[in-house]
């Protein structure tokens, strides 16, 4: 399935830090570092995420190939610990969005951090469509509509792209 080579994709790397700004008053420097270092952070919770699709997508395939009779259990165990790694990455994104929004005085940034997560649930709700339509028990079912669902998930991630390449851009400008 597309998904596993496509998440890894979606996993850029972080923001590289700089040697400082010259000139700019000592509290300033700490805000531009601050607001970088929340960047960076929302970079590596989507590295996780990508990880976390990539158990998804291996999960699903070690279900898949299992039987029959299909090792259910040990497939919904790794739903179970990807789903607790995403909502953890989640609720992460969100306090950073927060604070980009509040105490940072970033609306754009947190308006790109708000506009990434709606993607990322979007992204999760397809994957899971697909599994779930790939399963023994529903094989055989509308491959137009898988392919639909295979592009969406597609369009998505390049979504996700630029709104975290949008994100470092405008990091950098709000230095």
């Amino acid at each position: 399935m597309i998904t596993t080579e496509a998440a890894a994709e979606s996993a850029v790397p972080a923001v590289p830090g700089d040697s400082g700004a010259t000139g700019a008053p000592e509290r300033e420097q700490l805000k531009d570092a601050a607001i970088r270092a929340l960047v960076q952070r929302i970079h590596q919770l989507q590295a996780e995420r990508a990880q976390a699709f990539r158990r998804l997508e291996e999960g699903h395939r070690q279900y898949l190939s299992s039987g029959p009779p299909y090792d259910f259990p040990r497939y919904r165990s790794t739903v179970h610990e990807v789903t607790q790694a995403f909502a953890a990455a989640s609720r992460e994104v969100l306090a950073l969005e927060a604070e980009l929004a509040g105490p940072r005085a970033q609306p754009l940034l947190a308006s790109h951090v708000r506009r990434l997560q709606q993607l990322e649930e979007t992204r999760l709700a397809t994957v899971a469509l697909l599994q779930l339509m790939g399963t023994p028990e529903l094989t055989g079912q509308d491959s137009l509509q898988m392919h639909q669902l295979k592009m969406k998930v597609i369009k998505t991630m390049e979504a996700i792209s630029e709104v975290l390449q949008d994100l470092r851009f405008d990091a950098e400008s709000a230095e």
